[in-house]
């Protein structure tokens, strides 16, 4: 039998104890359940993904959108879809 040693941040490693408990299970047992998960499945048995939301495209898209808003307010700010539409393919 291996040890496997790792390094966690404190707070994480006991909120993640304190999880496991309520599950009946220990650091060790998650650990192996989920390294045998990674052989059998070969692959993360995780939904890794990064929120498009952050992304440095939208942040800028949001900004433009905003400062339009902001020079906008003392006039109308209705668009027809015509221009909603050529916006939204400027903006891809």
């Amino acid at each position: 039998m291996a040890t496997v040693s790792f390094r966690m941040d404190d707070t994480l490693k006991r909120e993640t104890e304190s999880i496991l408990e309520e599950l009946g299970l220990n650091m060790t047992t998650a650990m192996t359940m989920f390294a045998k998960t990674i052989v059998r499945e070969q692959r993360l048995p995780l939904d890794l993904s990064i929120d498009p939301f952050y992304s440095a495209a939208n942040q800028a898209r949001l900004k433009r959108a905003i400062e339009n808003y902001e020079s906008s307010k003392t006039g109308s700010n209705r668009k027809s879809m015509e221009e909603l539409e050529r916006m939204a393919e400027d903006d891809a």
